[in-house]
């Protein structure tokens, strides 16, 4: 059913796309469903000072990017990357990746649950030879549509396990460029808690320890979503050394902080709908 979905949206211009997106993201603010419950969840929590108001306007606004995000990767899988990479109109920072690359001890590029995050991977793959970390999807018949789209730009993509860790490894030690996304749960073994928006949440350790063991350099990136369907300015960021501490605890907190300090300038474009605090620590009753 998805792969037909994305078909069809393959087929219509980014503008409509985006449009069919904002009626989507409107409509499920109109009822309770759990992408709306977990959005106003998130936010209370993350914005505790703001207006019931402007939290509500959030959480509409939100699901309507989010919609977006869905219902665009027809078009960031399935066209031609000679169509998708045009979309990116500008590219701030990209002078932070060009140096770090001539460092020549590889680049780690963390792209958050912001904006559109799959045009992260294309434009790293279409300019760098590129390893990504991805997790298989729920719905195994979507596994060639995805690897496939993701991959047509040059990018390798790795599994999460033993077996993709070593090649990121690897990658680096080449002096190339790796992708992952920073604000996914890694499971209960494989994180720290650590503050986000002031609330503890499971946080990886891998990007840290990747950055620390192979001396590469670590830069935010994320597409921001332009209005009207327009397409894309990719933000290329630094972030600070303590990123890659020796201390787990350390790493995790400013690694958080650099994903909240880009969500913070695009909220909107947040993927709140995601279940980012779902794990607890000790005895904390369940947050959702």
């Amino acid at each position: 059913m998805l792969r037909i979905l994305f078909t069809v949206m393959s087929w219509l211009p980014l503008p409509m796309v985006h449009r069919l997106g904002d009626l989507l993201g409107y409509s499920l603010n109109l009822f309770s469903n759990d992408l709306r419950d977990v959005a106003r969840i998130n936010i209370q929590h993350c914005f505790p000072d703001w207006s019931p108001e402007k939290q509500q306007e959030l959480v509409k606004h939100s699901l309507q990017e989010s919609a977006k995000a869905a219902l665009e990767l027809g078009a960031l899988w399935l066209w031609p990357i000679e169509r998708v990479m045009p979309l990116i109109r500008q590219v701030s920072g990209e002078h932070l990746l060009k140096e770090a690359m001539a460092r020549g001890k590889g680049v780690i590029f963390a792209a958050p649950h912001l904006g559109a995050w799959e045009i992260v991977g294309l434009y790293g793959s279409a300019h760098w030879p590129m390893t990504s970390l991805y997790r298989p999807p729920r719905q195994a018949s979507m596994q060639g549509i995805m690897c496939k789209g993701r991959e047509r730009a040059g990018a390798t993509l790795v599994p999460t396990d033993g077996r993709g860790v070593r090649a990121l490894y690897k990658a680096l030690s080449r002096g190339e460029l790796i992708g992952i996304l920073p604000d996914q749960d890694p499971g209960r073994n494989a994180g720290v808690f650590a503050p986000f928006f002031g609330i503890q949440a499971n946080t990886m350790t891998l990007l840290s320890r990747l950055a620390a063991q192979s001396g590469a350099t670590v830069l935010m990136a994320y597409a921001e979503r332009l209005p009207n369907g327009k397409g894309y300015h990719m933000h290329i960021e630094s972030t600070e050394p303590a990123l890659a501490d020796a201390d787990a605890q350390v790493a995790a907190s400013h690694l958080n902080q650099a994903v909240e300090r880009c969500a913070r300038k695009l909220p909107a474009q947040y993927q709140w709908a995601y279940k980012r605090f779902k794990a607890r620590p000790g005895n904390e009753r369940p947050f959702y």
